[in-house]
């Protein structure tokens, strides 16, 4: 499967104006539907948290055409989650949340080919 780089590149120039209330958005979202990951994030500080979270996406979304820097950006998310005792399990209410995040911010440029892309993502 090949990633459709164009595709993730433009969707998120399109949210990047919007940034600080995506990602507000992405934790509403995230806690909404599974309330029970509340938890996880009782002793964050979420307003960093928040930052760290864009900075993640800029890095990865950035480094869709870098494949060995895009390996080690998620190799490193990955190791930090684990340390911070995120589960397999965890992944899917993540990759839901920011999906429908995507989908309010980008409205009408939410089109079935960006979905895919960032469900392939």
């Amino acid at each position: 499967m090949s990633l459709q780089v164009e595709v993730l590149e433009q969707s998120f120039d399109a949210i990047k104006p919007h940034a600080d209330g995506f990602v507000a958005s992405f934790y509403d979202n995230l806690f909404t539907a599974n309330p029970e990951a509340r938890p996880l994030f009782d002793t964050t500080d979420m307003e960093a948290q928040k930052k760290k979270l864009l900075s993640s996406l800029v890095l990865v979304v950035e480094s869709l055409r870098k494949p060995d820097v895009l390996n080690g950006a998620l190799r490193g998310l990955g190791a930090r989650h684990v340390k911070y005792g995120a589960l397999p399990e965890h992944y899917p209410l993540v990759g839901g949340a920011l999906l429908t995040t995507f989908e309010q911010y980008l409205q009408e440029k939410w089109t079935p080919e960006v979905k895919q892309a960032w469900v392939d993502a």
